[in-house]
């Protein structure tokens, strides 16, 4: 009797995790139209059919990276580990905290916004998972610290929601201006790594003096 030698590949957590790695890297580097499932699995390190059978899509594969890049951004603006912080230290931990998440993914925010203008579609989606998931205790927290900071009349009338706009204005355009401030005005790597590093000291200047009476 001839036995049968096809198989259904195995859920492997490993190769599902260097597709997602891949992918990631990928989307980064090209967007969602630009990169492949083929050059996904190349740079996986595994055949195009692993790639379809762990995500169905390419769609499908794109949405779980979206929702996870899009999560980090947003909770940069809002995680606060420590409760005992005043609302200065607050506020600086929370906007060097986004800051260095999108230094170590300088590409973020401009896939984040393409793909939300080009695909509106994904807004109402990224919306009812903010809403569903997120955690606004952070952000409850933080508004409470600055009502008290604005009753003391050390902070003038202001919200959380502005706040946040600035400190996410600030630190996106650090990243978004790199093509221009590194190629056009051909600032050396090294160079431009201490302008980073300075701007992430001066964005916090630049909010907390904003915020004085």
């Amino acid at each position: 009797m001839k036995r049968n030698t096809t198989t259904e590949p195995r859920n492997d957590p490993t190769t599902e995790q260097k597709i997602l790695a891949a992918a990631e890297e990928l989307f980064l580097e090209k967007g969602y139209a630009l990169a492949s499932t083929i050059e996904i699995a190349r740079r996986a390190g595994c055949n195009q059919a692993l790639v379809h059978y762990y995500f169905r899509t390419k769609e499908k594969l794109f949405d779980a990276i979206f929702a996870q890049k899009v999560r980090q951004f947003v909770e940069g603006l809002t995680k606060l580990d420590d409760e005992g912080l005043t609302f200065e230290q607050a506020l600086t931990r929370i906007a060097q905290s986004h800051f260095d998440i999108l230094a170590s993914q300088p590409r973020l925010p401009i896939l984040i916004f393409n793909e939300l203008t080009t695909n509106p579609a994904r807004i109402e989606a990224l919306r009812a998972m903010l809403f569903n998931t997120l955690d606004l205790r952070p952000v409850m927290r933080m508004q409470a610290l600055l009502d008290e900071e604005i009753r003391k009349g050390n902070v003038r009338p202001t919200t959380m929601m502005d706040v946040s706009m600035t400190m996410a204005s600030l630190n996106v355009v650090t990243f978004l201006a790199r093509p221009i401030i590194g190629g056009v005005m051909q600032i050396p790597d090294e160079d431009y790594q201490e302008l980073i590093q300075h701007r992430r000291k001066e964005n916090v200047a630049i909010i907390l003096r904003s915020l004085r009476p």
